[in-house]
């Protein structure tokens, strides 16, 4: 089976069709948007009317700051919830990289420690561990070996078992 490929001409075509569509919907989106802005802020925002007294002022100014510290409120609150779902997605993001296994592994150096040394990296700093081998190892007694006192002299043992009456000698006193 062998795919037909395109001609550029024709992918030239299709490329400016696809563009010319997604121009289209991204200008109905925003007209969507200038017209949900005005529903908004005339559901939301009544028209300012100015008084003319002092007190009538100071009244609006007050309505005012309430509404300021609300919407305050109200920003506040959306920060935090966008602030944690972008922590999310880049934890997830985190989460695919490694499941993929596409990361580099970094070069290692080579770093000189003690055993002492590595015990308290691994542990942490607040256990002090001492790394004495030598305490660990199991004690053993020495067995002193007794010798035979009495050996003798051996020239005189090896005259004895010469000739065949040595060999006799040593075969009757073993049987």
């Amino acid at each position: 089976m062998s795919e037909k490929k395109m001609t550029s001409s024709r992918r030239h075509h299709l490329k400016s069709l696809v563009l010319g569509i997604a121009k289209g919907i991204l200008e109905k989106e925003v007209v969507q948007v200038k017209v949900d802005k005005e529903n908004y802020l005339s559901e939301n925002c009544p028209p300012l009317s100015m008084p003319g007294s002092a007190q009538e002022l100071q009244e609006l100014c007050k309505k005012l700051h309430l509404q300021i510290d609300q919407v305050d409120e109200e920003r506040y609150d959306l920060e935090s919830k966008v602030g944690k779902a972008s922590k999310e997605i880049e934890d997830l993001k985190i989460k695919v990289v490694d499941l993929q296994g596409k990361f580099k592994k970094p070069a290692l150096k080579k770093v000189r420690l003690s055993a002492d040394q590595m015990l308290q990296a691994l542990l942490g700093s607040k256990h002090k561990v001492s790394l004495d081998l030598r305490s660990n190892l199991k004690q053993v007694k020495k067995e002193v070996k007794e010798e035979v006192a009495d050996v003798g002299d051996w020239r005189k043992n090896v005259e004895d078992k010469a000739g065949m009456d040595g060999r006799k000698k040593m075969f009757e006193s073993e049987a």
